[in-house]
């Protein structure tokens, strides 16, 4: 892994952000007051049970989900204050790998049009020069242009869908990329290759990276530092290897205690939480985990938890803190 100086000029700085899904006459608090920052080069993990808000918050960060508040800053330029052509012209330097890459290919397409498809609707008129950024980012993610171009989605693996979705969002150029849960729907033996795969092509075009999974495994393979969301909010974050060697948010450490060891003779410990995550409808008051802590109190009800500094470098939104 890089050694990182993540407060020096990051390049996504997401303050205070808030996004709220209407459902009926009720309202889904999806993302409430999120701030965080990624800096250049670094993969920061974002983690969290399914209906956390992760997928929402990705979208948000790239305006493809408009937030009901806060700010996205990119390179110093607020996203949230875009519009029309300046957005679209920002959304050259982001992209987005999808979680299902069979899904977000259109199946009527052959796979040099698709991938050639950012290229048109950023304006590069040049029918040659669309042909050679294709060739290339599909040799870059390991696929041969001269078999792969003319054919349609059905006919490849949900792997080498994802190399195509890859090469779709590389073919820009950005400096950063969501990744949305990418390997979650691959075979397990496909996995490691598209990491892999993702690792080589951060290197090479000298990405960064916001890797959303619920696969802690796969979260501390690839990131530099760990995000933990819990029902809209931000519980700890950490560099990756002290989050997962000392966690200090008590849903932080119940997230590690269920990754599964590979040992029969190892029990799995007891879960010292309770109940089911609330609705994001009407989530509790104060600390969204309290309903489901042990160490809740009083306070815990009345107060909303702010992100401070527990340890080094490990932030936690907690009043009583592990550590």
């Amino acid at each position: 892994m890089m050694q990182l100086a993540v407060r020096d000029q990051p390049l996504l700085n997401v303050d205070n952000l808030v996004v709220e899904y209407g459902l009926g006459n009720k309202i889904v608090h999806a993302v409430s007051g999120v701030s965080l920052h990624v800096a250049r080069g670094e993969t920061l993990g974002l983690v969290g049970e399914s209906g956390c808000g992760k997928s929402t918050l990705g979208r948000a960060v790239l305006q493809l989900r408009r937030a009901k508040s806060g700010r996205v800053l990119f390179d110093g330029e607020d996203l949230t204050a875009m519009e029309g052509e300046a957005l679209r012209k920002m959304r050259r330097r982001v992209q987005l790998i999808f979680q299902d890459p069979i899904a977000s290919l259109n199946p009527r397409r052959r796979i040099g049009d698709i991938v050639a498809e950012p290229l048109i609707i950023a304006g590069v008129k040049d029918a040659a020069e669309r042909k050679r950024r294709v060739q290339e980012v599909l040799s870059a993610v390991g696929l041969d242009p001269d078999l792969v171009t003319n054919r349609l989605p059905h006919e490849f693996s949900g792997g080498q869908c994802q190399r195509i979705c890859i090469a779709r969002a590389l073919v820009l150029n950005p400096e950063f990329v969501v990744c949305d849960e990418p390997v979650s729907a691959l075979d397990v033996s496909i996995r490691a290759q598209i990491l892999n795969l993702l690792e080589e092509m951060k290197a090479r075009f000298g990405l960064t990276l916001l890797f959303i999974a619920h696969d802690l495994a796969v979260v501390k393979a690839v990131s530099d530092r760990v995000a933990v969301m819990y029902l809209g909010r931000l519980c700890e974050v950490a560099p990756s290897e002290q989050l997962f060697a000392r966690p200090v948010h008590p849903y932080t450490a119940l997230l590690l205690q269920a990754i599964p060891v590979p040992d029969p003779d190892v029990r799995p410990a007891e879960s010292v939480a309770t109940g089911e995550p609330p609705s994001p409808i009407a989530p509790p008051s104060g600390c969204r985990f309290r309903t489901r802590c042990p160490r809740a109190d009083l306070r815990c009800s009345a107060e909303i938890p702010e992100l401070r500094e527990v340890a080094s470098g490990q932030f936690a939104a907690c009043h009583h803190p592990l550590a």
